[in-house]
C-alpha cells in the first residue's frame, strides 16, 4: 500500500514524487498542472503525506492517514470557494506556513486552483516562495502554466510537475477495484468522464448525475425550431442551478449561524444590542462570499454539461469519417451515428465551435443564459 495508490495513470509522477519524498530532487515549491480530473489535488495531498511519513509514504502510519484525511496539524489545504482567492486570506496562510512543524517533518501549504489567486495575493505568495521558511513546502495546483492563469514569477520558482489525462482503462480499473462496479458499467462511466476521475466516480455513484447527462445528450434531437432552442437553453440553465443549489446549502447555513453567534445573537444588554447593529456589514460580506461560491458551483455544473454536449458531436464527427477512435458516449452511439448520417462534417465542426464559444463566453462573465441561448440557436442553424 502507498499514498500514491489513488493517483490513477500517473506512473512517472509517482516516481518523481516518491523520490523527492526520500530527498532526491526535493524543493520547497511545487506546481502541479494537468487537465481537469487528472489528479492535481490528489497528487499534492499524497505528496504531502509522503513528506510527513518517516518511510516516504507507506499509507498506513499516523502521519499518512491524517495527511490524507485532512487532519494533520502541519498540512493546510486551501480550496478556493469563490471566483478568486484574495490577498488577506493568502497572507494569513503564509503566516501559518512560516511556523515550525508541530508534529510532522514539514509545514505544508496546499493551494488548489492557484490560478484563482488575485494579483495582490500572487505577489504576497511570491515573496514567501522567494524566501521560504525552513522546513516549509508550498504545493500549488493549476490547470496549466499559462501566464494568463498562473504568474510567471511564481512558476519560475516552482518545480513543475505535469500530470497527463488518465486513460479510460485505468479509470475503469479503479472503479472496479475500489467501488465494486461491474466492468461494463465502469468502462461506460470512464469513457463518459473523458479522463476526469472524479467525474467518473460521480456518474458511477449518483443517479441524478447520470440523469442529467442523459438529458444533455438528448439536446441535439430536440432542437427542431426557435422555440425548442429557447426551451432547451432554459432547461439546461435550470438544471445547472438545481444541481449547484444543494452543494453548499448546509455549509452556508452553518457559516451564517456561527457568525451570528460570534456577533452575539441571542445576547441581552446594551453590549449585545450594539453588536447586533454592527453585525449587518459582516453578514452582508458573508452573503456576498457565499453568492460568489454558489455562482462558481453553477458555472462548474453548466460547464460539465457543455463538455458532454461537445463530446456528442465529436463522436458524430468520428463516426462520419469512420475513424477508429474510442467513443466517448457509448450509450448514445446510435444517436451520434444518426447525426453523422444527417449532417456534414463542416456542420458538426460548427456545432462544436459554438459550444466552445459558449464556454469561453461564460468564462468571460457573459450571463450564462445569454451565452447558452446563443449557442442553442447556433446548434440549430449550423
Amino acid at each position: 500500500m502507498s499514498v500514491f495508490d489513488e493517483l490513477v495513470g500517473q506512473g512517472e509522477a509517482q516516481r518523481v514524487l516518491a523520490a523527492a519524498a526520500r530527498g532526491d530532487g526535493m524543493t520547497h515549491a511545487w506546481l502541479f498542472t494537468g487537465p481537469p480530473g487528472s489528479g492535481r489535488s490528489t497528487a499534492a495531498v499524497a505528496f504531502a503525506a509522503a513528506l510527513q511519513c518517516e518511510t516516504g509514504g507507506c499509507g498506513q502510519c499516523h502521519a499518512c492517514r491524517t495527511s490524507l484525511a485532512g487532519t494533520h496539524p502541519d498540512v493546510t489545504r486551501v480550496i478556493p470557494e469563490g471566483l478568486s482567492l484574495g490577498v488577506d486570506q493568502v497572507r494569513g496562510l503564509i503566516l501559518d506556513a512560516s511556523r515550525a512543524p508541530t508534529s510532522g517533518r514539514w509545514q505544508i501549504l496546499i493551494i488548489e486552483d492557484a490560478d484563482r489567486l488575485t494579483e495582490a495575493a500572487a505577489n504576497a505568495l511570491l515573496k514567501a516562495v522567494e524566501e521560504p521558511p525552513e522546513r516549509t513546502a508550498f504545493l500549488l495546483c493549476a490547470p496549466s502554466t499559462n501566464p494568463a492563469e498562473i504568474a510567471v514569477t511564481i512558476r519560475s520558482r516552482c518545480r513543475v510537475l505535469v500530470l497527463r489525462q488518465p486513460e479510460a482503462a485505468a479509470i475503469a480499473d479503479l472503479l472496479v477495484q475500489r467501488d465494486g462496479l461491474d466492468r461494463r458499467e465502469a468502462e461506460l462511466f470512464a469513457a463518459a468522464a473523458q479522463g476526469h476521475v472524479g467525474r467518473a466516480r460521480r456518474l458511477a455513484t449518483d443517479p441524478e448525475a447520470r440523469a442529467k447527462r442523459h438529458d444533455v445528450l438528448q439536446i441535439p434531437r430536440r432542437l427542431t425550431g426557435l422555440g425548442a432552442c429557447f426551451t432547451a437553453a432554459v432547461e439546461l440553465i435550470e438544471a445547472a442551478e438545481a444541481e449547484a443549489a444543494g452543494t453548499y446549502t448546509d455549509q452556508s447555513a452553518a457559516e451564517k449561524e456561527a457568525l451570528e453567534t460570534a456577533l452575539g445573537k441571542g445576547g441581552t444588554g446594551k453590549g449585545a444590542t450594539k453588536a447586533a447593529r454592527g453585525s449587518a456589514a459582516a453578514l452582508k460580506e458573508l452573503e456576498k462570499r457565499q453568492k460568489t461560491r454558489d455562482t462558481r458551483a453553477q458555472r462548474d455544473s453548466l460547464d460539465r454539461a457543455l463538455v458532454d454536449l461537445a463530446a456528442f458531436y465529436r463522436d458524430a464527427l468520428a463516426a462520419g469519417f469512420g475513424a477508429r477512435v474510442a467513443v466517448i458516449h457509448p450509450d448514445a452511439a446510435e444517436t451520434s451515428r444518426a447525426a453523422a448520417a444527417r449532417l456534414s462534417a463542416e456542420s458538426l465542426l460548427r456545432r462544436i465551435d459554438a459550444i466552445l464559444a459558449c464556454r469561453k463566453a461564460i468564462e468571460s462573465n457573459v450571463r450564462p443564459r445569454i451565452a447558452v441561448e446563443a449557442m442553442m440557436l447556433s446548434l440549430w442553424r449550423a
